[in-house]
């Protein structure tokens, strides 16, 4: 019986090496679009103040855990950080704005982060305008095919000297 040649088989194998890896680079490219677009439905349901458009990026029941700027310290489940969105919303008056920068989402597997800094601002209730820069992570988790943020993180700096949030900071 005569053997394979060494190099028809170092072919398969780098050709079946290239395809699995093809295969994987197309299915995190179409997850990041799917999350960009995910991210972008979001945007527009902040900016339209639609709390329950914005809520529909967040995984279901107690899958999703938020730290925001605001009070408490932590957020559990989806229903505790809605109760954050509407104090926040309930603050402004008419449409808020929504900048993003240097927005960046990795991919692997079912898991993907996003990272960004986001200005959000609009009028509030008094009348006064308000802008504050922040430090945005989430962590997205496919669920049956589907993507979900299931950890939610907003920051700010702070100025340790004076013992403050520094919300004056701008890329």
């Amino acid at each position: 019986m005569k053997k394979p040649d060494v190099s028809v088989v170092g072919l398969v194998l780098a050709a079946m090496f290239l395809s699995s890896c093809s295969d994987h680079q197309s299915d995190a490219k179409r997850s990041e679009n799917e999350i960009r677009h995910l991210l972008a439905t979001w945007e527009k349901a902040f900016e339209a103040r639609d709390l329950d458009g914005v809520m529909t990026m967040y995984a279901p029941g107690d899958a999703m855990i938020g730290y925001d700027v605001s009070a408490p310290l932590q957020y559990k489940g989806k229903d505790s950080y809605r109760k954050s969105y509407e104090s926040f919303f309930a603050a402004y008056e008419g449409p808020l704005e929504l900048e993003v920068r240097d927005a960046r989402v990795l991919v692997d597997g079912d898991l993907a982060v996003y990272n960004a800094l986001e200005r959000m601002g609009g009028t509030l209730k008094g009348g006064q305008k308000a802008s504050v820069w922040v430090r945005a992570t989430a962590t997205f988790r496919r669920i049956d095919g589907k993507w979900f943020d299931v950890h939610d993180h907003i920051s700010v700096p702070v100025d340790f000297e004076k013992g403050t949030a520094a919300l004056d900071l701008a890329p």
